[in-house]
Protein backbone atom coordinates (compact mmCIF):
# COMPACT_ATOMS: atom_id res chain seq x y z
CA UNK A 1 0.00 0.00 0.00
CA UNK A 2 2.59 2.30 0.98
CA UNK A 3 4.21 1.77 -1.95
CA UNK A 4 1.59 2.46 -4.50
CA UNK A 5 1.15 5.86 -2.21
CA UNK A 6 5.15 6.46 -2.90
CA UNK A 7 4.78 5.37 -6.81
CA UNK A 8 1.78 8.60 -6.75
CA UNK A 9 4.25 11.21 -5.25
CA UNK A 10 7.39 10.37 -7.09
CA UNK A 11 7.18 10.51 -10.93
CA UNK A 12 8.92 8.20 -13.09
CA UNK A 13 12.76 8.85 -13.34
CA UNK A 14 12.38 9.45 -17.13
CA UNK A 15 10.23 12.26 -16.34
CA UNK A 16 12.40 15.33 -16.44
CA UNK A 17 10.78 19.30 -16.30
CA UNK A 18 12.55 19.94 -19.45
CA UNK A 19 13.04 19.04 -22.86
CA UNK A 20 16.18 18.38 -25.11
CA UNK A 21 16.57 19.91 -28.56
CA UNK A 22 19.36 19.67 -30.93
CA UNK A 23 20.48 22.81 -33.03
CA UNK A 24 23.80 21.32 -34.95
CA UNK A 25 26.43 21.79 -32.12
CA UNK A 26 23.76 23.74 -29.99
CA UNK A 27 21.32 22.06 -27.71
CA UNK A 28 18.82 23.82 -26.12
CA UNK A 29 17.55 23.06 -22.83
CA UNK A 30 13.76 24.27 -22.51
CA UNK A 31 12.33 23.81 -18.88
CA UNK A 32 8.30 23.38 -18.88
CA UNK A 33 7.48 24.06 -15.06
CA UNK A 34 6.91 27.24 -13.60
CA UNK A 35 9.00 26.07 -10.17
CA UNK A 36 12.62 24.27 -9.85
CA UNK A 37 12.07 23.66 -6.30
CA UNK A 38 11.70 19.97 -5.93
CA UNK A 39 15.19 18.13 -4.87
CA UNK A 40 14.23 15.34 -6.34
CA UNK A 41 13.41 16.37 -9.72
CA UNK A 42 16.30 18.78 -9.72
CA UNK A 43 18.51 16.36 -8.67
CA UNK A 44 17.53 13.68 -12.07
CA UNK A 45 17.61 17.25 -14.02
CA UNK A 46 21.70 17.72 -12.56
CA UNK A 47 22.30 13.96 -13.65
CA UNK A 48 20.90 14.47 -17.27
CA UNK A 49 22.42 17.48 -17.88
CA UNK A 50 25.44 16.59 -16.91
CA UNK A 51 25.63 13.52 -18.83
CA UNK A 52 25.18 15.60 -21.58
CA UNK A 53 27.92 17.63 -20.90
CA UNK A 54 30.63 14.26 -19.29
CA UNK A 55 29.07 12.15 -21.44
CA UNK A 56 27.48 12.76 -24.49
CA UNK A 57 30.40 16.28 -24.71
CA UNK A 58 27.64 18.51 -25.84
CA UNK A 59 29.73 22.17 -25.12
CA UNK A 60 27.22 24.70 -26.52
CA UNK A 61 23.95 24.69 -24.25
CA UNK A 62 21.32 27.23 -23.88
CA UNK A 63 18.96 26.87 -20.95
CA UNK A 64 15.44 28.90 -21.58
CA UNK A 65 13.53 29.70 -18.20
CA UNK A 66 11.09 31.07 -20.57
CA UNK A 67 8.08 29.21 -18.32
CA UNK A 68 9.96 29.34 -14.99
CA UNK A 69 8.99 31.30 -12.25
CA UNK A 70 10.68 30.03 -9.18
CA UNK A 71 14.54 28.67 -8.65
CA UNK A 72 15.68 26.82 -5.48
CA UNK A 73 19.54 27.33 -4.95
CA UNK A 74 20.10 23.60 -5.51
CA UNK A 75 18.70 24.95 -9.17
CA UNK A 76 21.20 27.75 -8.97
CA UNK A 77 23.97 25.19 -8.20
CA UNK A 78 23.02 23.04 -11.31
CA UNK A 79 23.34 25.68 -13.39
CA UNK A 80 27.01 27.09 -11.88
CA UNK A 81 28.20 23.65 -11.95
CA UNK A 82 27.48 23.57 -15.50
CA UNK A 83 29.05 26.45 -16.30
CA UNK A 84 32.19 24.77 -14.51
CA UNK A 85 31.99 21.99 -16.52
CA UNK A 86 31.69 24.00 -19.61
CA UNK A 87 34.27 26.20 -18.94
CA UNK A 88 36.53 23.31 -17.65
CA UNK A 89 36.23 22.22 -21.39
CA UNK A 90 37.39 24.95 -23.33
CA UNK A 91 35.71 25.87 -26.61
CA UNK A 92 32.15 25.93 -25.02
CA UNK A 93 29.30 28.24 -23.78
CA UNK A 94 26.33 28.47 -21.82
CA UNK A 95 23.89 30.80 -22.43
CA UNK A 96 20.42 31.36 -20.27
CA UNK A 97 17.32 32.75 -22.07
CA UNK A 98 14.04 33.87 -21.30
CA UNK A 99 14.31 35.00 -17.96
CA UNK A 100 11.38 36.99 -16.46
CA UNK A 101 11.50 39.81 -14.36
CA UNK A 102 11.63 37.73 -10.49
CA UNK A 103 14.33 35.29 -11.96
CA UNK A 104 16.46 38.28 -13.84
CA UNK A 105 15.75 40.21 -10.04
CA UNK A 106 17.36 37.04 -8.40
CA UNK A 107 20.38 36.74 -10.33
CA UNK A 108 21.35 40.60 -10.05
CA UNK A 109 20.66 40.55 -6.44
CA UNK A 110 22.80 37.46 -6.18
CA UNK A 111 25.91 38.76 -8.88
CA UNK A 112 25.02 35.44 -11.01
CA UNK A 113 24.08 38.29 -14.14
CA UNK A 114 27.57 39.03 -14.15
CA UNK A 115 28.87 35.45 -14.09
CA UNK A 116 26.25 33.64 -16.35
CA UNK A 117 26.04 34.91 -19.82
CA UNK A 118 22.13 35.68 -20.17
CA UNK A 119 19.98 36.72 -23.59
CA UNK A 120 16.94 37.63 -23.76
CA UNK A 121 15.18 34.69 -26.02
CA UNK A 122 16.21 31.59 -27.57
CA UNK A 123 16.49 33.14 -30.90
CA UNK A 124 19.12 35.42 -29.99
CA UNK A 125 20.98 33.11 -28.15
CA UNK A 126 21.15 30.40 -31.01
CA UNK A 127 22.71 33.72 -32.99
CA UNK A 128 25.38 34.45 -30.55
CA UNK A 129 26.29 30.80 -30.53
CA UNK A 130 26.54 31.25 -34.72
CA UNK A 131 23.47 28.72 -35.36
Amino acid sequence: MVLLVMADVIPPAQELPFTLQPYGKVTVVEFRQASLMDPLVLQRSEDRLFKLIDEEDRRHVIVDFEKVQYLSSQAIGMLLTMKKKLDALGKSQLILCGIGPRLAELLRITRLDRVLTIKSTQKESLSAMGV
